[in-house]
């Protein structure tokens, strides 16, 4: 009985070894997916603007920002029926009075889209500045020009001095 159980453990252990059908697979496939939802990016490139205004100023009634003096943010998304920027001044009591606040942009509107094309008082609100109707895959400059108009009656209460009246701007991009 001992030699038998010495043969049969010989021949298990030499029994894979000698099967030339035991290999490893050599390909497969796996699947991968991505699923993609719209996703949109706003970017301030100029976190703050000073108007001061000059004697033609004040004969004007107003100052502006505009062009390459104005707000500067980038837009993009991979949206692929667009965006829209969107703006406003959520302050609680700003500074600034907000019919005395306009703003437009000059930012041609991207394919299917639209743009404030005329100094439009801000509102605490979100109102449209400028949108595409497609995707926007690279960062696109949007300049928001600004205008204050109505300087008489922001009182200089220095004597002499300047004296900063601040409201905040909120951009915002929507996928569409």
């Amino acid at each position: 009985m001992k030699r038998f159980l010495g043969i049969l453990v010989a021949v298990v252990a030499v029994a894979p070894l000698a099967t030339p059908s035991a290999r490893a697979a050599t390909s497969g496939n796996a699947t991968v997916t991505l699923a993609a939802s719209a996703s949109t990016m706003v970017q301030i490139i100029d976190a703050a603007i000073a108007l001061v205004p000059t004697s033609t100023d004040y004969d004007n009634d107003f100052v502006e920002a505009a062009g390459a003096s104005g707000l500067r943010v980038r837009v993009k998304t991979n949206s692929s029926t667009g965006m829209v920027l969107k703006v406003r001044c959520a302050d609680a009591t700003p500074q600034i009075a907000l019919a005395d606040l306009l703003i437009k942009t000059q930012t041609a509107a991207g394919t299917g889209g639209t743009t404030a094309s005329s100094y439009t008082a801000i509102t605490g609100s979100d109102q449209n500045l400028w949108s595409t109707g497609v995707a926007q895959h690279t960062l696109l400059t949007v300049t928001t020009d600004v205008r204050v108009q109505n300087l008489f009656a922001y009182d200089d209460a220095n004597g002499g001095g300047t004296t900063n009246y601040t409201n905040t701007l909120t951009y915002t991009v929507v996928a569409q």
